[in-house]
């Protein structure tokens, strides 16, 4: 299945039905009067988070969904029929905004979570509602009030704890494929990664979700390369793995490439913890490699740990240590919310 993260949509709710004018005349019935019933409303269109999505490759073939339009009232005080619902699914993690794109409308995260995006237009007063002592034969109803209509955007951002992010081939796939049964495609070209990927880690027993975010560049800010569309992947993760490919000259360049492209994208990926590692360490000098290491080290004030993603060298540590903020995390969470157990 193709991957595809956002999409845009045009939405219109259901109209309102029409009331119905008509006046009861039945054969040895006197006193008849008005009997239009009122018409039905439009239905709604909602959108709804469900299992077993994980992209919205739906929304390419199909961007314009309409809700059904509300019954016509009818005589004997009959109302009209609501019209269906249109009910737009999509997966987990699931952003709505407005055409602006910048208008947040609602924030899909659990299974079930639904927003009512447009709502029907009421169904018309039939000619009964308007009975009075005064006019007591009423020759008017109300038409029903139209639906409304917008563009909207849909983007989905995987909902994952932990974010890879580096250069391209700096080796995120291939770490991704050692620690997981994820199957990303891997090869010694730079934009091997098209689309972000997601693997289930267990470590020491517990699991963990692990996010492969497509390489940035210099530059990506402007639109350079993939440009940093797929960085809005790695907002809801709670640490972000930052892999320097060892093998390079200047990993402090890369190092520092990669921090000022999050940073120009803002939306508080600099404040997440970060955890450094030199990858591909197999393919160099230990000497030489531990010069880069104390270089990056100085660089970014941060321990950097040196692992290899095709080898497994020092990767236990590095997954233990995304293991234990995961896990801290979540006891806030559970403290927080009332659920927590010593």
């Amino acid at each position: 299945m193709k991957f595809l993260d956002q999409a845009k949509v045009f939405i219109q709710s259901g109209d309102g039905g029409a009331g119905c004018i008509s006046f009861r005349r039945e054969k040895y019935v006197e006193f008849g009067g008005p009997d239009g019933g009122d018409g039905g409303c439009g239905g709604d269109v909602i959108v709804r988070c469900v299992d077993g999505l994980n992209t919205l490759i739906d929304y390419r073939y199909q961007q314009h969904f309409k809700a059904g339009t509300g019954t016509h009232g009818m005589g004997k005080n009959r109302t009209g029929a609501d019209g269906p619902d249109k009910i737009l699914k999509v997966p987990v993690g699931t952003q709505i905004f407005a055409e602006d794109g910048k208008t947040l409308i609602g924030d899909l995260t659990e299974i079930g979570d639904e927003i009512v995006l447009a709502k029907g237009g009421n169904g018309g007063f039939g000619n009964a509602r308007f009975k009075g002592p005064v006019n007591q034969s009423p020759r008017h109803a109300n038409p029903g009030q139209p639906g409304r209509e917008a563009w909207i955007w849909l983007r989905m951002k995987l909902i994952a704890d932990a974010g890879l992010v580096g250069l391209p081939n700096a080796g995120k796939s291939t770490f991704l494929a050692s620690v997981s049964r994820a199957k990303p495609k891997i090869a010694d070209y730079p934009f091997t990664t098209l689309h972000p990927n997601l693997g289930v880690v267990a470590v020491k027993g517990n699991e963990f979700v692990i996010a492969d975010i497509p390489g940035l560049i210099e530059g990506a800010s402007e639109g350079a390369g993939l440009g940093y569309r797929f960085l809005g992947h790695v907002e809801r993760c709670e640490i972000l793995l930052h892999l320097v490919d060892a093998s390079q000259d200047d990993v402090v360049g890369d190092w520092e490439t990669i921090r000022e492209e999050i940073a120009a994208y803002e939306n508080g990926l600099t404040d997440k913890k970060e955890i450094l590692a030199l990858n591909k360490c197999d393919l160099i000098d230990s000497e030489i490699l531990k010069e880069k290491q104390s270089a990056l080290s100085k660089a970014s004030g941060k321990d950097v740990q040196l692992i290899s993603g095709a080898t497994g060298d020092g990767v236990k540590q590095v997954l233990s240590d995304i293991l234990e903020h995961v896990s801290q995390r979540n006891a806030a969470i559970d403290l927080q919310s009332g659920s927590w157990k010593p």
